[in-house]
C-alpha cells in the first residue's frame, strides 16, 4: 500500500522508471489503497499499436511460457514474443516443424496473457509483511506465432478466434507449405500467393468480426531461401515480389522477410525495395539466435533496424537459450559439488545489488498477493500468516 504523496508521485511518473503519462487506478481485485496502471484496461492490440507509433522500435524477448513472460514484464520490456520454435522445444521437446496444433499454442498464449494480468496485481501488492514496496508495471502486449495457420483458411479462422479471445495482441502468418518448418531449416516450399492472401484475409475478418479491429497482423515470407515455389523467380526477387503482393492487399500491419544470414545488405535491400511502393511500410525482424552474432565484427543493432523501418524486433529462441545456459550451469555444478552447487546459485541470487525476483518463489508466485486478497474476501485459511514462527533468515 502506498501513501498519498507517493501515490501522487507515481501518478506523475516520478518512480518505477515510467513516463509522466502513467496513471494509476484502483481495481476490484485489490483492497482499497492498492493501485494498478490504467493501461490495464487498454486492449493489448491497441496498446501495441500505440507503442509502434511512439517507440523507435518495439522489442519482444522470445519466450514460451507464462513464467518467462512474467520475467520479461518484471524487467520492463514493452512486448512479449511467444515463439513457436521455443514452444515446440518447451512444450514437446522437438524441433519447429508443425509438431504441435493450433489449440496447443493458443492455450499456451491464453495462459500467458492471463498470467501477465495476474502478475500486475502481484507486483502492485508487493510484500507488505517484508516491507517490499509495490511496483506498478504495464502489461506488455503478447505477439504469437501462428506458423502457416495450421491448415487451410478454416484452420486460420479457428486459430485467430482462439488468439483474439485469449487477449493476444498480434500474430504472424507465413507463406510456407504445410507442414512448415523453421525458417532456418532447409527444404522450405511456398504456397501460392492467392492462398496466403486468403489466410491473411480470413485472419483480418475474424478479428474484425470479434470486435478487435486493432488486432495486429504480420505477414511473413520465406521467399528469400525457399527451394520450391509456384513462381520461377528465387531469392531476393521472389521475397520482394511476395512482400509487395501481400502489402497490396492492405492487410498486413507489418511485413516480415525471414533472412537466412545476419548480413546487412539483404535486409537493407528488402526494406528499400518494399518502401519504393509503400513508403510507410513497417517491418518485423527476427534478430535470430541461429546467427553467430558474437562473431560478427559489426552486428546490426536494434536502433539501426528501427531507423530502416523495422518496428517490431524479437529473438525467437532468446529465452530458451538463456534457460538452457542457466540450468546447465546449475546441473553441472550440482553434478560436481552436490548441495554446494545449489548453495552457489543462492549466493548469486541473494548477493547485494542483485535483482532476481525469482530468488523468492514466495514473492514471485504470489503468496503475498493471496495473503492480502484472502483477507479482503474472507477466504478460509487464506490471509493467515503461516511462516510467522520462522526466523527471518529462513523465510523464503
Amino acid at each position: 500500500m502506498i501513501g498519498d504523496e507517493e501515490l501522487k508521485a507515481k501518478r506523475n511518473g516520478a518512480s518505477d522508471g515510467h513516463t509522466p503519462e502513467m496513471e494509476l487506478a484502483e481495481t476490484p481485485l485489490l483492497p482499497p489503497g492498492y493501485y494498478v496502471p490504467k493501461s490495464r484496461w487498454t486492449h493489448p492490440s491497441t496498446r501495441m499499436r500505440e507503442l509502434l507509433e511512439t517507440e523507435p522500435y518495439l522489442f519482444g524477448p522470445g519466450i514460451y511460457d507464462p513464467f518467462g513472460a512474467q520475467l520479461v514484464m518484471y524487467h520492463g520490456f514493452k512486448a512479449v514474443y511467444f515463439s513457436g520454435y521455443s514452444f515446440a522445444i518447451g512444450h514437446l521437446g522437438t524441433t519447429d516443424m508443425d509438431m504441435y496444433s493450433s489449440v496447443e499454442i493458443a492455450d499456451g498464449a491464453r495462459r500467458t496473457v492471463s498470467a501477465l494480468r495476474k502478475f500486475q496485481l502481484t507486483m502492485a501488492v508487493g510484500d507488505p509483511e517484508k516491507g517490499i514496496a509495490p511496483r506498478h508495471l504495464d502489461i506488455p502486449p503478447v505477439i504469437v506465432d501462428m506458423d502457416g495457420g495450421y491448415g487451410n483458411i478454416f484452420n486460420v479462422q479457428r486459430t485467430t478466434e482462439l488468439y483474439v479471445n485469449a487477449g493476444v495482441a498480434a500474430a504472424h502468418i507465413e507463406d510456407q507449405v504445410l507442414p512448415k518448418r523453421c525458417g532456418h531449416i532447409g527444404g522450405k516450399a511456398l504456397i501460392p500467393v492467392n492462398e496466403m492472401v486468403g489466410k491473411l484475409r480470413m485472419a483480418r475478418s475474424v478479428a474484425d468480426d470479434l470486435g478487435n479491429r486493432d488486432f495486429v497482423l504480420i505477414a511473413r515470407t520465406d521467399g528469400l531461401s525457399a527451394v520450391d515455389a509456384p513462381e520461377s523467380s528465387r531469392g531476393m526477387t521472389l521475397a520482394i515480389e511476395r512482400g509487395l503482393r501481400y502489402m497490396d492487399t492492405g492487410i498486413p500491419d507489418l511485413l516480415w522477410c525471414e533472412f537466412p544470414t545476419s548480413d546487412r545488405e539483404p535486409v537493407e535491400t528488402f526494406a528499400q525495395e518494399i518502401r519504393k511502393r509503400f513508403p510507410e511500410a513497417r517491418f518485423a525482424f527476427n534478430w535470430s539466435s541461429s546467427f553467430k552474432w558474437y562473431k560478427d565484427p559489426n552486428p546490426t543493432t536494434f536502433a539501426e533496424l528501427g531507423e530502416m523501418g523495422f518496428k517490431f524486433l524479437f529473438i525467437t529462441l532468446g529465452g530458451q537459450h538463456a534457460t538452457g545456459h542457466g540450468l546447465s550451469n546449475l546441473l553441472r555444478d550440482m553434478a560436481e559439488g552436490q548441495e554446494q552447487g545449489y548453495i552457489a546459485l543462492q549466493r548469486k541470487e541473494w548477493e547485494e545489488g542483485g535483482d532476481y525476483p525469482t530468488r523468492s518463489h514466495h514473492f514471485f508466485s504470489r503468496v503475498p498477493y493471496h495473503h492480502v486478497v484472502g483477507k479482503l474476501y474472507d477466504a478460509a485459511r487464506l490471509g493467515v500468516e503461516f511462516v510467522e514462527d520462522l526466523p527471518e533468515d529462513k523465510v523464503v
